[in-house]
């Protein structure tokens, strides 16, 4: 999945996207070297506490249920406006995540990866790139998406099968042979899935995943900016809100995402808030971004036993 751009103004972060899509779309370049990562959350500020704090009113019943019906049609749009030009090759992946790299048992092993809502594909491919000695299994929930990815020049079927799924309700295993992928990436995604559905895409991911794999998880993170940046009308509930195209996003709390993944019946390897600081140059404003960055992995059957 995807995050929308900014559609009525460069102020406007309701439709903000991604860290990497920043950069390109806004202007906005890090104020400072690197990121930061921490186990607590982000200080707010008193302005900030009092935004928060006024965002009490969430959107109708009858909204809710629409978003959720429409979800799947967001998404297409948003891919039918931008094409595979909104977000940059994530090219930083291996080296946020060395297990991408490293988590093979011999070195000429075959690497199995899923990556559970890979948009157009600007994830696995500069992977496919880098390693020669990988499969992926793409999925996304938009088929527009999922389309882009089988259209690309560097599309093998012999070493990537892409499919369109609904991680809440499509059974995995239709497309991914169960306890047969080694690293899943989770990233910018989950937070575009209800609250309430979320473990069901969890357990569904969790059924293809080998014992002893590793699911890597990067999203939004509680006090991110582009959540403090919501306007009235866009709360659906505690840390979930709605882009002006239609598509949500939640913001994680780190005990949150761990209950989730624990009521899964997997276990932490690393969990920790990325702060870093980013500049928009067309306000002149330096503001916070939060990012939840963890891995969790599935027990191998002597650990489970």
């Amino acid at each position: 999945m995807a995050l929308s751009t900014n559609e009525s103004s460069p102020g406007d972060i309701k439709t903000t996207p991604p860290e990497e899509k920043l950069a390109l779309k806004d202007g906005i370049t890090s104020c400072v070297p690197g990121q930061t990562k921490t186990s607590t959350a982000r200080v707010l500020t008193a302005e900030e506490l009092d935004r928060l704090g006024g965002e009490r009113a969430l959107v109708s019943d009858f909204k809710l249920m629409k978003l959720e019906k429409e979800a799947q049609k967001n998404w297409d749009l948003f891919y039918k406006r931008n094409t595979t030009n909104f977000f940059k090759d994530r090219h930083w992946t291996t080296r946020e995540f060395e297990e991408l790299k490293a988590c093979r048992e011999f070195e000429s092993q075959r690497l199995v990866l899923l990556e559970a809502g890979c948009g157009v594909g600007n994830c696995i491919f500069p992977l496919l790139e880098d390693d020669l000695n990988i499969f992926v299994y793409a999925c996304d929930f938009s088929p527009r998406a999922v389309e882009f990815v089988k259209q690309n020049p560097l599309y093998c079927p012999e070493r990537c099968c892409a499919f369109q799924c609904d991680l809440t309700k499509d059974d995995m295993r239709e497309n991914v042979p169960e306890g047969s992928v080694d690293v899943v990436t989770l990233i910018f995604v989950l937070s575009a899935i209800h609250p309430d559905k979320m473990k069901l895409a969890l357990q569904n991911i969790s059924r293809v995943l080998k014992p002893g794999g590793i699911i890597l998880f990067r999203d939004y993170g509680l006090h991110d900016h582009a959540m403090l940046r919501f306007k009235a009308g866009s709360k659906l509930g505690e840390n979930f809100y709605v882009r002006q195209d239609g598509t949500r996003s939640y913001f994680f709390s780190k005990e949150f995402l761990a209950e989730l993944f624990a009521d899964t019946g997997l276990q932490p390897v690393s969990n920790d808030y990325v702060l870093r600081e980013t500049v928009n140059k067309k306000e002149g404003l330096c503001v916070p971004r939060v990012f939840l960055q963890s891995k969790f992995t599935k027990p191998s059957q002597s650990q489970s036993s």
